[in-house]
């Protein structure tokens, strides 16, 4: 899993279809919804808005018909 301590994350979609990228805290609640919507085919970076967490270990997830990720990141404050 790759660890990453910046505000934004990048991601590649295959083909344009409905996308959800989720942040989780360690414990498995869910804590911010990122995107819920449909997105077209290419590279995307969406700003991960940490106000209101604390620092710590979190799991986004992003989703879609034909993504399926799961990756860690860290928060530093």
């Amino acid at each position: 899993s790759d660890v990453c301590s910046s505000d934004l994350i990048e991601f590649t979609v295959a083909k344009s279809e409905r996308i959800s990228l989720i942040v989780y805290n360690i414990l498995g609640q869910q804590v911010k919804v990122l995107v819920n919507r449909e997105l077209n085919a290419g590279k995307h970076v969406v700003n991960f808005d940490a106000s209101g967490l604390s620092s710590g270990i979190y799991i986004y997830k992003l989703m879609g018909s034909s993504v399926n990720l799961t990756k860690k990141m860290i928060l530093l404050r």
